[in-house]
């Protein structure tokens, strides 16, 4: 590959217009680090080492370059030739020392005149941090405004001058560097025939995959390592940091160095960099508790076999790494819908149990609280500027805490469409940026979205109907449930790219069936004896008790399991406690019978 190739878009773009321009305003990525070539090979430098090599071999002999803390130095670039590190200062009237001169912004507008009267070789002015000349960009102060009013005045008068054996035009150029072009007062970038303004990109796979090879050779075993094994740790290094700086990368390799890892496991000197731990949490869970993690899961999670199954496969890829996941994705995705109380929370929770052993080590967010347009605020963190900007985002803040984790997104259809364009990026880019700026990223967690899309339907009169009903089969469910989810985002939202991101991974759940309810019921009035018997108080059911119980609490599944949690609750647990607080004698009772009426009442005897 020629040097001209490997040479960023921005940095031909700047020596096309060299001839043409008195001034420059760089903006964007001026942070990080550039690609630099030399020899036909690229490696990664600075921006004002890019500038520097790039003015000099434009013709420039003396480049200085200014920012507001350290004032003014000559660049001593080895491609830039000076035998003097002041003499460019004194050109241009400043006191130097070593290369360096100190001065303000008024010292900074008095040599800007004195640099577009100069004779004799072209001089460029790199002023850096140039965003940190202004303090209000809509109140300019007088010395403020005299700065950049001296610079658009004389960005018009100045005249090139030819340089070189080729004679080429060339200005005593100024090259603002800035974040955002904004920074800079409007009248002076707006209309401005004399200024270029040259955005510089975040790095793309081509500019990663040019200091990739440069980078990889660095690495532990990297110097003896053969063709093949260095092209595949390239691929793996480029393939893993899609969406990070070419800073990002030259720091993997210096983790890399500092803690051993070998240039074979690239992943994992990426993986540390991201979540800046050792341990893989991944690869500690015992494969034991996942082989047996569907009999545990089906104790909880009654009659959906199915999803659990599903599920399981998830979490198998995820902590064997299989399934082609690339870049910062996370390690796996589910979306649970179904009817309410079918066991989709219930399922989360105990995935969570059987992956980190407390179910109450996921990240829950009930999406109706995110309704709101601006609800976006809460899961990123609010921008520069407005209030709460220091605390952070909820999402943001949890998942840089606890990288290893499930999150869970409860009821997504409540949230509001402008927030599922940051699930988007999660899904396909695995990677937020807070409002504080923090990249935080999702590359190890287990994603889980729950919803009662599908469930329903509202009719031509407005009148809100079900869609799916308990006495049709799963298949038919199944697939009348996909079909309202896909028309939700598809039509309603206009977000069928969210819909392909979660694949083959909607999990749909079923009715609590009559017979499932049966167990739910069963199993759920046994939890409530053994609690009386660890509270102290042993209760006992007769059959006919217990048959009419069941009766009552099962008649109608419309509200899955947690409608038989409500009757349990309502016709056993309310009654059994109000009678045993009654009762003088605390010793083991039997419920003989149960008596319906306005509230229902238990009929106890001693045992």
């Amino acid at each position: 590959m020629t040097a001209e190739n490997l040479r960023p878009r921005w940095a031909r773009d700047l020596l096309r217009f060299l001839p043409l321009k008195s001034q420059f305003v760089l903006t964007g990525n001026v942070r990080d680090l550039q690609i630099r070539a030399s020899g036909g090979q690229a490696y990664a430098a600075s921006l004002t080492d890019v500038l520097a090599a790039s003015l000099a071999e434009a013709g420039y002999g003396e480049i200085v370059r200014y920012d507001p803390v350290q004032g003014f130095a000559t660049i001593t670039d080895p491609m830039v030739s000076t035998s003097d590190a002041d003499a460019p200062l004194a050109r241009l009237g400043l006191t130097p020392a070593q290369g360096r001169a100190a001065g303000g912004s008024d010292v900074l507008a008095t040599t800007l005149q004195r640099q577009a009267e100069l004779d004799g070789p072209s001089l460029a002015l790199i002023v850096d941090f140039a965003s940190r000349l202004i303090v209000r960009n809509d109140a300019l102060s007088p010395s403020e405004q005299q700065l950049f009013t001296r610079a658009l005045v004389l960005g018009q008068s100045v005249q090139p001058r030819p340089v070189g054996p080729e004679r080429a035009p060339r200005f005593n150029c100024v090259i603002w560097v800035v974040e955002k072009e904004g920074d800079l007062p409007d009248w002076l970038m707006i209309d401005n025939p004399r200024l270029r303004h040259i955005p510089i990109a975040a790095p793309d796979r081509a500019a990663r995959n040019a200091i990739a090879p440069s980078l990889v050779r660095s690495m532990p075993g990297g110097r003896e390592a053969a063709p093949e094994v260095l092209q595949e740790a390239r691929e793996d290094l480029v393939d893993s940091t899609e969406g990070m700086l070419l800073m990002d990368l030259n720091a993997v390799t210096q983790l890399a160095r500092a803690e051993g890892v070998r240039i074979e496991n690239i992943g994992e000197a990426v993986r540390r960099y991201k979540v800046g731990v050792t341990e893989d949490a991944w690869r500690k869970i015992e494969r034991r508790r996942i082989l047996e993690g569907a009999d545990t899961i089906r104790n909880r999670v009654v009659g959906q076999d199915h999803a659990i199954t599903h599920m399981l496969d998830i979490i198998k890829r995820a902590a064997t790494g299989i399934g082609g996941r690339r870049g910062n994705r996370p390690r796996g995705i589910a979306f649970l819908a179904g009817p309410t109380g079918v066991g989709k929370t219930e399922l989360a929770k105990s995935i969570t149990e059987l992956l980190f052993g407390d179910e109450s080590a996921y990240i829950r967010f009930d999406m109706s609280e995110f309704s709101a347009e601006h609800a976006d605020q809460r899961l990123i963190g609010a921008p520069p500027g407005y209030v709460g900007y220091d605390v952070g985002g909820e999402l943001t803040n949890a998942v840089r805490e606890k990288p290893f984790s499930v999150v869970l997104f409860d009821e997504i259809e409540k949230a509001h469409p402008r927030i599922l364009d940051k699930f988007l990026q999660i899904l396909d880019d695995g990677v937020l940026t807070s409002g504080r700026g923090d990249r935080v990223y999702f590359s190890e967690t287990l994603i889980v979205f729950t919803s009662n899309l599908g469930i329903y339907t509202t009719g031509p009169d407005g009148e809100r109907r079900a869609a799916v009903t308990p006495d049709q089969p799963f298949e038919e469910v199944q697939t009348r449930v996909r079909e309202g989810i896909g028309d939700h985002f598809k039509l309603v939202l206009n977000r069928p790219e969210i819909l392909n991101r979660f694949g083959e991974n909607v999990i749909v759940f079923d009715f609590i069936r009559p017979e499932v309810g049966v167990q739910i019921f069963d199993s759920m009035v046994k939890s409530v004896l053994n609690d009386a018997a660890a509270s102290g108080q042993r209760v006992e059911m007769m059959p006919d008790a217990l048959n009419s119980l069941r009766e009552l609490c099962t008649a109608d599944l419309a509200n899955g399991g947690r409608g038989i949690r409500n009757k349990i609750e309502a016709h056993l647990i309310n009654p059994l406690a109000r009678a045993l607080f009654e009762r003088e004698n605390a010793g083991p009772v039997r419920i003989r019978s149960i008596e319906r009426g306005t509230s229902t009442v238990l009929v106890l005897e001693d045992v």
